[in-house]
Parts: structure tokens; C-alpha cells; sequence
């Protein structure tokens, strides 16, 4: 049974009622705090399901790109962006990398630093 929202235009209570498709244009709905029959229906959130690639194109806007290999913090933090978008827990040696450039650490110095991070396969091979 759909869920639907409603505010009392006398007391201003919200409240929520279960309703059948049926029963939604046939039974009369009443504020359950004041009896009023004085009542509006609220728009509830509409959640939208969203692919993959959607969610990534959303949140990497090309035209913001432009620098960022030059900017460590805006870098690290579009990374944690896209893993939390992602829902990934993030791998401990990615998250270290990613923490050093949120705090704004030179990519060049942390890859210094952390042996083996060149040698890392791409694309997980």
C-alpha cells in the first residue's frame, strides 16, 4: 500500500496514511490530531534510481576538471567523492594516497614516499 502526506490547514499537523489505490478517492481523510477534514496532501520525496555511469557523469562536471591535477585537496576529495558516490569501501593504500592529498600533499612527493604505488596494474589486472 502506497504511503501518503498530508498537513491539517486548521492545526498544522502532518501525518502519513497507508491507502489503498482503492480507498485513496473514496474514504474520507481526517486530521488524526484534531478531527479536521480541512486537509492538504503533501508531495513526498521521489527517489530516482540512477546507473553507474549516470551517478559518475553527475558528479564529475568536465568544465571543473580543468587544474585539478595541479590542486592535491579538490583531487583527493573528487576521489572520496566518487568512491562514497560509488558505495566502494576504498582500499587501505588508495585511502592513505587519498588522505595525503586532501591534506594537500604534492602527488609527486606521496608517490615518493609510498613504496611500490607506481607499480600498481591498471585497471585491476
Amino acid at each position: 500500500m502506497p504511503t501518503y502526506e498530508y498537513r491539517c490547514q486548521d492545526c498544522r499537523q502532518r501525518f502519513e496514511l497507508f491507502l489503498t489505490y482503492a480507498d485513496y478517492d473514496n474514504k474520507t481523510v481526517t486530521c488524526p490530531k484534531c478531527g479536521s477534514s480541512d486537509i492538504k496532501r503533501l508531495i513526498g520525496k521521489v527517489r530516482i534510481a540512477r546507473t553507474e555511469e549516470r551517478r559518475i557523469d553527475e558528479m564529475v562536471d568536465p568544465s571543473q576538471l580543468s587544474g585539478i591535477e595541479d590542486d592535491p585537496k579538490a583531487l583527493g576529495q573528487l576521489i572520496r567523492r566518487m568512491g562514497t558516490e560509488m558505495g566502494e569501501e576504498m582500499d587501505p593504500g588508495l585511502d592513505e594516497v587519498v588522505s595525503r592529498l586532501e591534506s594537500g600533499q604534492n602527488p609527486d612527493q606521496i608517490e615518493k614516499e609510498i613504496p611500490g604505488l607506481g607499480d600498481l596494474p591498471a585497471n585491476g589486472e
